[in-house]
């Protein structure tokens, strides 16, 4: 059976009891918001290109978790599948905003293949060909509504994937993985953080505690939209610190987040990765990422390795031999290949 083909169990929302308010945003509560159940989805596989070494596929699939924008209602992507292999193992990578990380994707994807890794490279709802006219132009000034729909859907679409993965023979289950960047390292987090099925991740210029990002980080964008005044960020921290030891005694479903964005927010989850093999990449001169925000996330995950690069943000990809150097290391480590 080719890959992609036939059907696979997975997604849509579980009808909810009763939804909490908060102003900027409506909560499930008692539940999780990340969770589905019951949908068919068919994933579509074209042979785009293939070598010696990798089969080249572009993806598409139904989304489980339609938002309001029908540009958003398909999900694609593209899926480099080694040759001479059985029972490989998976890398499910996620670009940051925009389309600009999505090269580095395939670079990577290329190099796994080679030795034997898949790699499916998922258009996000940040990428250009996802993303409806009126989101692109606002996008460093969205609601809180409109960040907790587009997290909540690409979490979801994660999720399809290692449905699909479970279902696909050649894919050994029991070594999936998520490579995120920026936006996209966020989505992989609480992507593991939900379902256990993943086993390993690697996080690039990527951390937790978006409170403390929107304060603390140099981007102008950043600043001017989402910075609040010291008065409101201590005391914004001191409740979502409170929140996260609750979260820990009782679970993030068990717990009513004072506002939305806690439960789109990576520190929620970082305690349920302790266990599992974590890397994590950071530049050095980040202005968008913190280092302080990182190093929080990092502590929550329980110190797993982390590289910090003498970089920024984006000038981090110059550094690409060292980056694909630590990638193999880690999964080969990770895969006991």
């Amino acid at each position: 059976m080719s890959p992609g083909q036939g059907e696979v169990e997975g997604i849509s929302l579980r009808p909810h009891s009763f939804v909490q308010s908060f102003g900027d945003c409506a909560i499930l509560v008692g539940m999780n918001p990340y969770d589905y159940t019951g949908y068919a989805s068919q994933f579509n596989l074209r042979l785009k290109k293939e070598n010696t070494d990798w089969q080249h596929y572009t993806v598409d699939f139904p989304a489980a978790f339609p938002t309001r924008y029908k540009e958003n209602h398909t999900v694609r992507g593209e899926y480099f599948q080694p040759r001479g292999t059985t029972k490989t193992p998976l890398v499910i990578m996620l670009h940051g905003v925009g389309d600009h990380s999505v090269a580095p994707c395939k670079f990577l994807a290329r190099n796994l293949a080679k030795q034997g890794i898949a790699s499916l490279v998922l258009y996000l709802v940040v990428h250009s060909s996802r993303m409806p006219k009126m989101i692109r132009k606002a996008i460093t000034r969205l609601e809180a509504d409109e960040w907790f729909e587009m997290y909540q859907t690409s979490v979801i679409e994660v999720r399809q994937v290692v449905d699909w993965a479970y279902q696909n023979t050649g894919i050994d289950e029991g070594r999936i993985a998520v490579f995120g960047i920026s936006f996209g390292g966020f989505i992989s987090s609480i992507a593991m953080g939900v379902d256990e099925r993943i086993r390993a991740g690697i996080f690039f210029v990527s951390g937790g505690n978006s409170g403390k990002i929107a304060q603390k980080a140099r981007a102008g964008a950043l600043r001017r939209n989402y910075r609040s005044s010291e008065a409101e960020y201590i005391e914004a921290q001191d409740t979502y610190a409170r929140y996260l030891t609750e979260v820990v005694e009782s679970g993030f479903e068990n717990v009513v987040p004072p506002v939305s964005n806690f439960l789109i927010d990576p520190m929620t989850f970082a305690h349920r990765l302790q266990q599992r093999p974590l890397l994590m990449i950071n530049a050095k001169w980040d202005v968008f990422i913190p280092r302080e925000a990182t190093e929080d996330f990092w502590r929550r995950c329980g110190q797993p390795e982390i590289v910090w690069l003498t970089a920024g943000h984006s000038s981090i990809w110059f550094r690409y031999p060292i980056i694909k150097r630590r990638i193999n290391d880690f999964l080969w480590s990770t895969f006991g290949m």
